[in-house]
């Protein structure tokens, strides 16, 4: 790693590289998430779409050879599992909580059975973009490795919150949001914008899967998504439900995933358990912060969590 060539220097850099590693399964999860909040929806089962969506990648890429198609495959895993969240938490006076919990429960169990073949074998990853044009030192040439996915994210912030202010399609979906009964006397089908939306995000949460399995950590395994798909509820939260702010809030918490890792590069073991429990921790103190019954949550769409009549 990079702090073993350059030693306490080192570590901030470990950080930065770790953020950009990291942050681009956050960045994708919750720009999804904020896409289906936007229209009064929460899809708490973005845990088991993130998981299924890096299984996808995963198979799909050692099978074929092209991790370009397990990308679009994970997508699509993810609006499977999309389209049946947004059925069933659409049904009169369903709970968005207990359907979330099913599809966390259906689509990690669903990934964990078919991803079982996928364990050992080693299946082609993305290619990645360098920083480190700069410098011929390998180590720093990985370090500064990111991923197209991320990039990908980047570019989508900016467009989502474009999409939002000024485009039909984004008034529409805000305004089912935010006053649905307004929204179905000018003749607007609310199931129909929460289906898209929800299905839109969960294909977002899908390629934030592929990420993960395609590019860092670069395998599939059960427990590859060390509960990113729970966190990103919270990160919409802290970000008030802003598609940029969404970014800036995933660099946070990338950063956090990755002081664990960089200590450790240069020899520091101890709270090591502590250190890689930050993004945690720091999903719990939004969340305390943010349920206040002091503080008003601005930005938060009228109807986010009220059962369907």
């Amino acid at each position: 790693m990079a702090s073993e060539v350059l030693g306490w220097w080192g570590v901030p850099l470990a950080i930065i590289a770790g953020t950009l590693r990291g942050s681009a399964p956050f960045l994708l999860v919750s720009l999804g998430e904020c896409l289906t909040e936007k229209s009064g929806k929460i899809n708490l089962g973005l845990e088991g779409t993130l998981l299924m969506g890096a299984m996808s990648a995963y198979a799909v890429s050692y099978l074929t050879g092209s991790p370009w198609l397990g990308v679009i495959v994970a997508g699509v895993a993810g609006m499977f599992l999309g389209l049946i969240h947004g059925w069933l938490a659409q049904q009169p006076r369903v709970n968005d909580v207990a359907v979330g919990i099913a599809m966390i429960i259906f689509g990690s169990g669903l990934a964990f059975f078919l991803g079982k073949p996928f364990i050992q074998p080693s299946a082609p990853q993305l290619p990645t973009l360098s920083l480190a044009g700069w410098t011929q030192i390998p180590q720093l040439e990985s370090a500064l490795s990111i991923s197209p996915l991320f990039i990908l994210g980047v570019a989508i912030a900016p467009l989502m919150q474009w999409f939002f202010r000024s485009s039909r399609w984004g008034l529409l979906i805000r305004a089912v949001g935010d006053s649905p009964d307004a929204a179905k006397a000018m003749g607007i089908s609310i199931f129909k914008v929460r289906m898209a939306s929800i299905v839109a995000g969960s294909f977002l949460a899908g390629i934030g899967g592929a990420s993960l399995s395609l590019f860092y950590p670069g395998s599939w395994s059960e427990r590859i998504s060390s509960g990113q798909g729970l966190m990103a509820v919270a990160l919409v939260i802290f970000a008030r439900w802003n598609p940029v702010q969404c970014l800036y809030a995933s660099l946070l918490f990338g950063g956090a995933q990755a002081i664990g890792p960089a200590l450790q590069s240069v020899g520091i073991d101890a709270y090591y358990y502590l250190f890689n429990a930050s993004p945690y921790i720091l999903t719990l103190l939004i969340m305390v912060i943010t349920c206040s019954p002091k503080r008003t949550l601005t930005g938060a769409p009228g109807a986010l969590g009220q059962a369907q009549e």
